[in-house]
């Protein structure tokens, strides 16, 4: 099992939000709806370019930036961090399953390891980092990399993603893909199941989704 983490497990969306128009105020701009949809499922790099395309402030150094975002949004995840619907259920029927699970995420490490103090360490084998990888989501990199530190190959994987970014960083990789639309909305994709929540997702579909028999 591969697991995205912002937006899929946890709703923390709207704390990214919060940090990224701090950082608009602060450059004295105010951050647009549509950067802000445009920044949903990014890497950190690409987020600080659109931020600082949609301010029109190209010149702005894209590592003092994601220092900032990443220092406040470290604070905000200190905050309680609610998990998406049906999230906690899924993850403890994995577990109990044996099922070998990754957290594949565009976030940095810093913010993950706090983020964990929700999700809880023991939910996964394996995590991928976005600072952790050469290619971030939407390259398949991430999923393919969770996928050989788990040891089993990606065509043998599910991987759960919410937005466009992810679910197409996934599907590029190989693993099947089960997309719970957050933010953005996800066109009809072959290849991609789509639900409007975990709430219900159980092993029997997760196995349907691989091709295989319901688990006994």
């Amino acid at each position: 099992m591969l697991f995205d983490m912002d937006g899929t497990l946890i709703d923390s969306e709207g704390l990214w939000t919060i940090a990224l128009r701090e950082l608009a105020v602060e450059y004295g701009g105010t951050l647009s709806e549509a950067a802000r949809r445009a920044i949903i499922g990014t890497s950190m790099a690409d987020s600080m370019r659109i931020l600082h395309d949609d301010l029109g402030q190209p010149h702005r150094d894209p590592v003092a930036s994601a220092k900032w975002i990443d220092a406040r949004i470290l604070e905000l995840f200190r905050t309680e961090v609610p998990m998406r619907p049906g999230a906690v259920t899924l993850l403890r029927a994995v577990r109990a399953a044996g099922i070998p699970t990754a957290l594949v995420t565009s976030s940095l490490r810093s913010v993950v390891e706090v983020a964990l103090d929700t999700l809880g360490r023991e939910s996964f084998d394996v995590i991928v980092c976005g600072d952790e990888v050469g290619a971030t989501k939407p390259h398949p990199e991430p999923y393919l990399t969770a996928a050989r530190l788990l040891g089993v190959p990606i065509e043998r994987c599910v991987a759960i993603e919410d937005s466009p970014t992810g679910v197409a960083s996934a599907l590029a990789s190989g693993a099947a893909v089960l997309a719970v639309p957050a933010e953005l909305p996800i066109a009809p994709t072959d290849g991609v199941h789509q639900l409007e929540s975990l709430t219900g997702v159980d092993l029997e579909l997760l196995a349907a989704l691989l091709g295989e028999p319901p688990p006994d």
